[in-house]
């Protein structure tokens, strides 16, 4: 019968070892636009952007570095503090842990100086990858020892934001990073300085609410998410039906919330001509 012909053939191709595809775990990522499997070193290889539809994937603080800082220029700052755990939860620690073997980073913030062109910059980096960019208490501390250097050092503020808020693992003393960050700001506003906001997806709660909004001139990457809270919880809230896309980087610059939305590829040259600007060595065209 034609069926058991096709039946034996079937299993015969299912026993043959030879006739799987071997296909390498990890090489391949999703894209979450247009839902195409592409192979991660193209992605790498073009900005962290799908080559398919040009939608923006999350960007590690190493590769975020390379993109920004000239090589060999960045000298990270060594506080040497310790997260630790005030509403003393059983899980918090271990999920710390595995974070940090997970992510080679120590907190959800990376920051030090570096050079942009030859331009030396004071710059804080934020990693979606470490609890979703939350704010805890050392995320808090790490932004405000670099606007406080920034002043010490008399130089321009880069800040890069991903966060989802702030970290409730950690209660009100999070919360209090807002104030804390903020003041810190007034400080380096009074003496003159540059700083420059760069919001990226997504940036919510607590940091939008804070040192994310308060930049000097504010810079997104195209379609990134910014709010405070989530579509629906406002909604909710306030019992009225929003504006489709009303939380992203082109509708946030329509209505005068951000200055300019960059490319990534463009983000380095940009921040360039900015500190450029503000020292008065370059007139706009």
């Amino acid at each position: 019968m034609i069926v058991d012909k096709i039946k034996k053939r079937e299993n015969k191709n299912i026993n043959n070892k030879k006739s799987r595809v071997d296909i390498p775990i990890g090489k391949w990522v999703k894209c979450d636009n247009c839902k195409e499997i592409v192979y991660k070193e193209i992605v790498r290889g073009n900005f962290n952007k799908c080559p398919n539809c040009g939608h923006y994937f999350r960007m590690h603080v190493g590769k975020r570095l390379e993109l920004i800082i000239d090589e060999g220029t960045y000298e990270r700052f060594d506080l040497n503090i310790e997260t630790t755990n005030p509403l003393e939860l059983d899980d918090y620690p271990r999920k710390l842990h595995a974070l940090r073997e997970k992510t080679g980073l120590e907190e959800a913030v990376a920051c030090g100086t570096g050079e942009i062109n030859g331009e030396k910059v004071v710059i804080a980096i934020m990693d979606s990858g470490f609890l979703m960019g939350s704010m805890g208490a050392v995320v808090g501390e790490k932004i405000t020892y670099s606007i406080e250097q920034a002043i010490k050092l008399n130089l321009p503020l880069i800040i890069f934001t991903v966060s989802g808020g702030a970290r409730m693992q950690e209660g009100i003393i999070s919360l209090m990073q807002m104030a804390k960050t903020t003041a810190a700001l007034t400080k380096l506003d009074e003496a003159g300085l540059l700083y420059i906001s760069v919001l990226t997806d997504p940036t919510y709660g607590g940091v939008t609410a804070s040192f994310a909004s308060l930049g000097d001139i504010i810079l997104a990457e195209p379609g990134c998410m910014i709010g405070f809270a989530g579509q629906r919880v406002i909604e909710q809230t306030i019992g009225e039906t929003l504006p489709e896309g009303f939380q992203t980087a082109e509708f946030l610059l329509e209505h005068g919330f951000i200055d300019k939305i960059v490319e990534r590829e463009e983000m380095k040259e940009t921040i360039y001509k900015l500190i450029q600007y503000h020292k008065g060595g370059m007139t706009s065209e």
